[in-house]
């Protein structure tokens, strides 16, 4: 018997090459939605600048899990700008380089007044406290007593400050302690050396400089890294209050990722479920921070009053050749103490510059 193949039934290859061609059709028409999502650029990443504490290595390491989290609850890439110096955020903020930055003092104002920024929020601290203090440390074992001592032997101190951009390392010890008495501390003391809170602190434990500046959070920051040599040191000053820093953004980003990334840093960590408690555990991670409170360009005016202090006293101080340039200098102080606070929607001084609350601001009171 011979075997004959089996034969498909009627009408199946055409059936079969229909069903190829619808097929071929719709991989054609997906075909462009398919290359334009291949050829689609990755979101320009949210550039989050980062004041320094301690090191750029150390601060970057601080914020990682909040930016890694602020990534993934936007759905967008975060990268951060952290820096070594004030002045290189400065530059970077300058430059259109950072969308959101945490800053304070000189940096914000620079930033709202000059760098096409805005403040959205405040940080609050864990201790409930509303700022930081500025301080002046030296050695436990000094010969320096306390401020009349340091400030009865001029040029005989060596002394380490911060960048002229710091408050706590540089406006505020400027504004409260060394203006107000005619001091130019860059000329009394015999030596002077900037650097950021944590080299400086370790520059007076090493008996490298006498006194330096600093300010809480980075002195319990140095306790922390180094409690056998913070035993070492003592404060023998203590600043204001000086109010605690914020968020700025840039004007031009885009409008719905800006707003969506407002709200999420304004509420983040303050939910009472596990979600909350995650937020403020990548909160723990930064030093001394709790959460972000909702503010505006109006938060900066404490430290605007700060470099009007300090202005004003240098100029009044300072040697002039007659009167009348010291008096040109003081007017100009005015103007631009006034320009200041209008940039920020703030009340301004009577034209003169002769009101109550100006003398104040000038003698450095509340």
């Amino acid at each position: 018997m011979t075997a004959t193949a089996a034969r498909p039934p009627a009408g199946t290859g055409q059936s079969w090459r229909r069903t190829l061609s619808k097929v071929a059709m719709l991989l054609i028409a997906c075909l462009p939605a398919w290359l334009d999502a291949a050829s689609a650029p990755e979101p320009t990443p949210i550039r989050f600048g980062i004041l320094p504490i301690g090191s750029a290595a150390e601060s970057r390491t601080q914020w990682a899990p909040l930016l890694d989290d602020i990534a993934k609850r936007l759905n967008h890439p975060v990268s951060s700008v952290s820096v070594s110096s004030y002045q290189g955020l400065s530059n970077a903020m300058a430059m259109g380089n950072v969308d959101i930055a945490f800053v304070s003092g000189r940096l914000a104002v620079e930033a709202v007044t000059r760098q096409h920024m805005h403040v959205v929020a405040q940080f609050v601290r864990d201790d409930g406290v509303t700022g930081n203090y500025a301080l002046l440390i030296v050695r436990a074992s000094s010969p320096i007593q306390d401020v009349d001592s340091l400030l009865a032997n001029p040029g005989r101190w060596r002394y380490a400050r911060g960048e002229p951009l710091s408050v706590t390392g540089y406006v505020a010890p400027e504004a409260q302690l060394f203006a107000p008495r005619g001091i130019n501390s860059d000329t009394f003391f015999s030596s002077v050396r900037v650097g950021n809170h944590q080299d400086n602190a370790l520059a007076v434990v090493n008996r490298e400089v006498d006194v330096a500046t600093g300010n809480n959070p980075d002195l319990d920051l140095f306790t922390r890294h180094f409690p056998r040599e913070a035993a070492q040191l003592r404060v023998i000053w203590r600043s204001t209050l000086i109010p605690a820093g914020v968020l700025v953004v840039r004007d031009a980003m885009d409008e719905p990722l800006q707003d969506q990334l407002v709200a999420l840093m304004r509420n983040y960590g303050k939910a009472a479920d596990a979600a909350g408690e995650r937020e403020r555990a990548n909160l723990s991670r930064i030093p001394d921070l709790a959460h972000f409170v909702p503010a505006d360009d109006r938060a900066l005016k404490p430290f605007v009053d700060m470099d009007y202090t300090l202005a004003y006293q240098q100029a009044e101080h300072g040697r002039w050749v007659n009167d009348a340039a010291r008096q040109a200098r003081l007017k100009q102080v005015d103007d631009d103490y006034r320009k200041a606070l209008q940039a920020l929607n703030a009340p301004a001084p009577a034209p003169n510059g002769h009101s109550e609350k100006s003398a104040s601001v000038r003698k450095g009171s509340p």
